[in-house]
Order: structure tokens, then sequence, then C-alpha cells
């Protein structure tokens, strides 16, 4: 379940854009102001708002220490602050000064891209503020751009449609027209998909269109093959051309905003939509997801940003399903069976599947001989590479699923405890997940109050009730 717990209404115009970091979010807007705000309050920080560029802002980002936040503009310009107290500390000229639509952090913070309407390309240095790098892509706005986690490739995405593919020397490695009447957005996952055949890990992406679809991609960059990019599903639920995308920052959701006025957000690895939220009024420009924490932004053009919290006991991505899925699944139409195909990476069966009007029903019942016999796979390794799919998803739809007690959760990440630890707040966290909390903030995370001290205690009574649990036959 996805429930509103804040709506921020203090921009007077569109916004345009929303970001998070593990302490903070911000928010930009053709009111030529960027905003920020504590997690998990939501107050407005005593420095905010910022001012200082001329023109409406149109993107902005933190780095990934969260320290550095970054908002680019129509007036040709990035501007780089200090997110603990509002400082400016760089202002960078775009080439051609024309209008930066779109800025992002490359993942080891050493370098800042930035793209603008006249299709030019910039890689800043953040060490001297100095520009290091710059291309440029033919007929078209630059308008989306997503690092991969590694840092040695990033996309674009432009008004033209297409998606490009650059290496870290700003080379261009690989180009694809993916969105017919022009891409809004990219988001590469966090987290790379491991393929156990050839030993490869593939980076999956998410895109967005004036086409309505959000299109799913695998990336494959290796020194001795190139760059590959792979088209991998489309999910369907807009009506409307889509603004925006994200993946959760575990990959395992991705959330979705459309001229529609409607959030979307997807199981990856299933297509199925968890959640459809309809409380702007107006486009849904904007969406992120925070790293730490179950909560969703979202901006519109209705003026405001609203703050979505996850139950995430409730079935979600990843989660094991429940019996009642197994009904669920029979009654998958052809379309619910394509889309589980493409997350299963057997796209190439679509075709197949639907010639023989293959639904969620049919798809359970599918036995060695049938896929041989009837859909004529000639293939061994190939049916039994489908096989093994059907099994797995079969295997799923009857487990059942033990909620976890909720004693036994991280406040901070809401998952398992793995190693907790008591802070001097007297509860219990993930010492990884209160350790990068501490790093930036010296506040509790359930109270927001001051921490008065840093220290962190083993909670060696809690570690062995969750082993027991763990160790317990559940029923």
């Amino acid at each position: 379940m996805a429930t509103l717990i804040r709506t921020l209404a203090d921009h007077s115009d569109d916004i345009n854009c929303c970001a998070f970091s593990s302490s903070h979010l911000a928010t930009c807007s053709l009111d030529k102001t960027v905003r920020v705000y504590s997690v998990p309050d939501f107050t407005e920080l005593p420095y905010s708002p910022l001012r200082g560029h001329t023109y409406a802002v149109h993107c902005c980002c933190f780095s990934p220490s969260g320290r550095v936040l970054a908002s680019c503009s129509t007036d040709g310009t990035t501007a780089l602050w200090a997110a603990r107290d509002g400082r400016r500390l760089a202002v960078l000229q775009q080439p051609g000064a024309s209008a930066v639509r779109v800025c992002r952090f490359s993942p080891q913070a050493a370098f800042l891209l930035a793209g603008a309407a006249d299709g030019s390309l910039a890689l800043w240095d953040l060490g001297s503020f100095k520009l290091c790098k710059s291309g440029h892509v033919k007929g078209g706005s630059l308008v989306a751009c997503a690092f991969s986690p590694s840092g040695n490739f990033f996309v674009t995405g432009s008004s033209s449609g297409d998606l490009t593919i650059w290496d870290d020397k700003m080379r261009c490695l690989y180009n694809e027209k993916a969105h017919d009447l022009g891409v809004a957005c990219c988001d590469i996952s966090s987290r790379p998909i491991s393929d156990s055949e050839n030993g490869f890990k593939y980076f999956q992406m998410a895109s967005c269109g004036q086409d309505n679809q959000i299109k799913l991609w695998l990336i494959l960059f290796a020194d001795f093959l190139g760059v590959q990019l792979k088209y991998k599903c489309t999910l369907n639920g807009h009506s409307a051309p889509v603004l925006a995308c994200a993946f959760s920052c575990d990959g395992q959701m991705i959330v979705s905003g459309s001229v529609d006025k409607c959030v979307i957000v997807y199981e990856t690895s299933t297509g199925n939509t968890l959640h459809t939220l309809s409380q702007h009024t107006r486009y849904v420009t904007t969406c992120a997801f925070a790293p730490h924490s179950p909560l969703l932004a979202t901006g519109s053009m209705d003026k405001t940003v609203h703050i979505w919290q996850f139950d995430l006991k409730q079935p979600c991505a990843g989660d094991t399903v429940k019996n009642e899925a197994k009904v669920a699944v029979e009654d998958w139409s052809e379309d619910d069976v394509s889309a589980w195909l493409c997350a299963q990476d057997l796209a190439d069966f679509v075709g197949l599947f639907k010639m023989n009007n293959i639904d969620g029903k049919e798809l359970l019942n599918l036995t060695k001989e049938s896929l041989a016999n009837e859909l004529k796979i000639e293939s061994l390794g190939q049916r039994s590479k489908v096989l093994q799919k059907i099994e797995e998803l079969r295997m799923t739809m009857i487990s059942v699923s033990v909620p976890v007690p909720d004693e036994f959760l991280c406040p901070i990440t809401r998952e398992l405890m793995k190693d907790p630890v008591i802070a001097a707040d007297g509860y219990s966290y993930e010492r990884e997940a209160m350790e990068n909390w501490i790093s930036n903030r010296r506040s509790s995370p359930m109270t927001n109050l001051p921490l008065h001290s840093l220290m962190l205690t083993p909670n060696r009574t809690l570690k062995m009730a969750i082993s027991r649990w763990l160790d317990t036959p559940q029923k």
C-alpha cells in the first residue's frame, strides 16, 4: 500500500524535478528557485529556497554523498550548492549558453554531466570546476541522462527520440531510435542483472517518452564486445505522454509520471502494476524514490510535491507472493504473459506465445512435451530454460509468505536486520544503514532529536532472536 503522508506546496509555479539524498529532498520549479527539505520530517531548511538562477530551473540532483546539490536552468548555467548550508560553490556556463535541461553526477562524484536544448553535452570536472569533455547530439534537445553504476558509460535521451550510449571519454558508442515522438526521461538501475550462462552482467535501463510508453532495456558493456542494447519489454498503463521514470534503489520497482495526471508504480521483474496514484490535478513531471527509506516523491504542474510512503510489509516488489497470487497468475492475459517473458529474458518467445494464445492458465500448464510438440520449440536448451522459469513461477505461487515481525526490521531500510545495533536513541538498526545515517547527521532516524553519542552497540539478543526465527519452519 502507498500512503500520501505529506504535500509540499511552497513553489509558486510548475514543479520540474525532485531529487532525494539520504537526508534531504530537493525540488525545483519554473519559479526560478530550488527548495530543500529535511528527511524524514520534510521541514524546509533555513537556507531554502536557493535563489540564483534567472530563469526556470529544469533539473536538480544530489552528489552520491549528498553533500553537493546541482541545479540547471534555462539561463544556460548549472549551479552547485553545498547541501549543508546552501552556499553556492560554482556556476558552470554551458557551451553555447543554451538552456540546460538535465544534469547528473557520476557515481564517484568526480564529474557532472549537463545536457542542453541545443543538443550540447558538457562533462565538468568537479575538482577544478573546469569543462573536461563536450559532445553533441543532432536533431534535438538533450532532455535526459543517466550514468551506469560503475560510471564507465552513460546514456542520454533526446527530444528526437534517440537513446545514445557514451563512454567516460565522451565517445558515442551506440545510438537507438527508442521513442518515436521523443524521449522524456531515462534511468539506469543501480543493481546489475547477472547472466548465468555467459557470466556477463547487464544493466537495466528504463526510458519513457511522448509515445505514452515506458520501455525497459538491457545494456551490456564489455571491452571485447563493445556495447549492446537489448529491448526487453514495454510497460503500458498511461494514456498520455510519460514525462518521468525512475527505479527504486534496489531496482525492484519502477515509477512513472504522465500527462494523464497519474503516477504508476510497477514491479520490475513482472511488469505488473503495484500502485496507481492519481492525486495530482495536472501533469506529473517528476518522480523519485528515496535511497534508504520507503518513500517516493512526485511533482506536478499543479505546483505541489506529494510524498508517499510504502508499507513494505504488504506483498511488494521482490516479496514472496501469498497463495492468493496463484489466482492472479491464472487470470493473466496474453499481454501479462508477454510482460513476464520479457522480465525473464525470454522476449524472443513473445510472438510464439501470442500466436498460440498462451494466457496465465495455459502458461502454468505447459510441459516439456507441449513446448516441443505444440509450440514447436526445437532447441532442448531453450525448452529447458522456459520450463525452468515456469517451474520457478509455480513454486513462487504455491509458497506462503510469513510476515517478518516488525521488531526484526530496520527502521531505516525496512529490511530484515543481519547485524542489529543499538543507537543512543535506544532503537535498534541495521549497522550499515545506521553508519550511513550518522555519517551525514547527528539526529535519530526515529525521533529526529539530536543523538548525544554516535556509539553503536551490538544487539546480540535481537540477532539471536532473528536467527531463531529464520531457523524455525514458517507455517
